[in-house]
């Protein structure tokens, strides 16, 4: 593995025009951050197996009838991922809100989710939305569970069980190792719930089976980022893809400053291809469940001009004759499995993008590592 902090790395490599920011350092921790996951999930899973919290945590996950996921951010994201593998898992009901949402309106968002158990997730523990929906849920007597990276915060001390992840935390402004060690213990979570033994076995084997995507994917990533200088950006996933595609939006937003948006894959054809030319990046997240339907979208957006990325577990020669750049995973576990891994080159395009316009990915303009807000929100009509 490259060592991100050595400047002669192929994958830290100085941005395209040749010259490096004027911070030598730019993007460090980030790209560091990244390429520890493999090292870091298997610390996570392995912490989380002789963990009396992690027990208690899936003992109540474990009894559920179902699960409300609630986050902020990149924590909305990975509720949108862990909603999408507990319901593939488990047929039990699994839906993902924005902390906000319970907030501003909570009688509708709790009539919706009724009998689900909260789960709430926040990297620092202290997120003010996620904070004041624990305290809301806590008024009402609904036991809750969480996730962070943060022991002894707020967070922890008003659920009734926690899972920690001490070991993901990050020193960057943006979110990239805990995403996806957060997002693998609760797929863990509902696969015990659903007394699913092989599926945690495939999770426990992702750190080594994803290292060697790592050994080669960041230099394709800065090569292929460093020949282009796109306008926009637009991120394509369905099913359990879809909260990845957001959060591919949201590292090319906040790594880069760049103006990006994430669609269902098929929907993209409803309007929004209008938008579609040289200078458009369209990044694929293909499926096995949809591939075919997905292939002719990319296939589409092809001919009207637009420049591909695509990820997939494995490509067939029309996906490759439609991709200007191929990720091709490559890993024998069912998709769900592969979520984590999925989202290695959304944040390598994120880093590098940010790299190439002469930015520091580690800290984004107009950004703090955590949201947290001095009042409660108004709720106005």
């Amino acid at each position: 593995m490259s060592d991100p902090k050595n400047s002669e790395s192929p994958a830290f490599a100085a941005p395209g025009d040749g010259q490096p920011p004027e911070n030598g350092n730019a993007g460090e921790h980030s790209l560091a951050e990244i390429l520890s996951q493999p090292e870091c999930w298997n610390s996570c899973l392995k912490s989380l197996a002789n963990d009396q919290s992690f027990s208690d945590f899936a003992g109540r996950f474990e009894s559920a009838s179902g699960w409300l996921f609630v986050g902020c951010g990149s924590s909305y994201y990975v509720a949108q991922s862990a909603a999408a593998t507990a319901l593939s898992l488990s047929g039990r009901r699994a839906q993902a809100i924005p902390a906000s949402e319970l907030l501003l309106y909570p009688e509708p968002a709790l009539v919706a989710a009724g009998g689900l158990t909260p789960v709430l997730i926040s990297r620092s523990g202290r997120t003010s939305e996620v904070i004041k929906a624990a305290e809301l849920l806590k008024s009402r007597a609904i036991p809750t569970l969480a996730i962070t990276c943060a022991p002894r915060e707020r967070l922890e001390k008003l659920s009734d069980a926690a899972i920690l992840l001490s070991a993901a935390d990050e020193q960057s402004m943006v979110m990239t190792r805990s995403f996806s060690s957060m997002l693998l213990a609760l797929q863990v979570s509902a696969a015990r719930a659903a007394g699913d033994s092989r599926f945690v076995g495939s999770l426990q084997k992702m750190p080594g089976m994803a290292a060697p995507i790592l050994q080669t994917l960041p230099t394709e990533i800065r090569k292929f980022v460093n020949q282009h200088r796109f306008s926009d950006y637009v991120c394509l996933g369905q099913g359990p893809f879809f909260g990845l595609a957001c959060e591919y939006a949201l590292k090319l937003t906040e790594m880069s400053l760049s103006y990006a948006q994430a669609f269902h894959t098929l929907e993209f054809r409803h309007g929004p291809k209008s938008i579609v030319g040289p200078e458009t990046l369209l990044v694929f997240l293909l499926s096995d469940s949809g591939y075919g339907a997905e292939r002719e979208v990319l296939e589409e957006m092809k001919t009207l001009g637009g420049t591909t990325l695509t990820i997939t577990n494995r490509a067939d020669g029309r996906v490759r004759a439609a991709s200007d750049l191929v990720v091709e995973l490559s890993l024998d576990v069912r998709e769900v499995a592969r979520l984590a891994p999925t989202l290695l080159t959304g944040q390598l395009l994120g880093l590098y993008t940010g790299l190439h316009k002469g930015l520091d990915p580690d800290s984004p303009r107009n950004l703090s590592r955590v949201v947290t807000l001095s009042n409660e929100p108004s709720r106005t009509g």
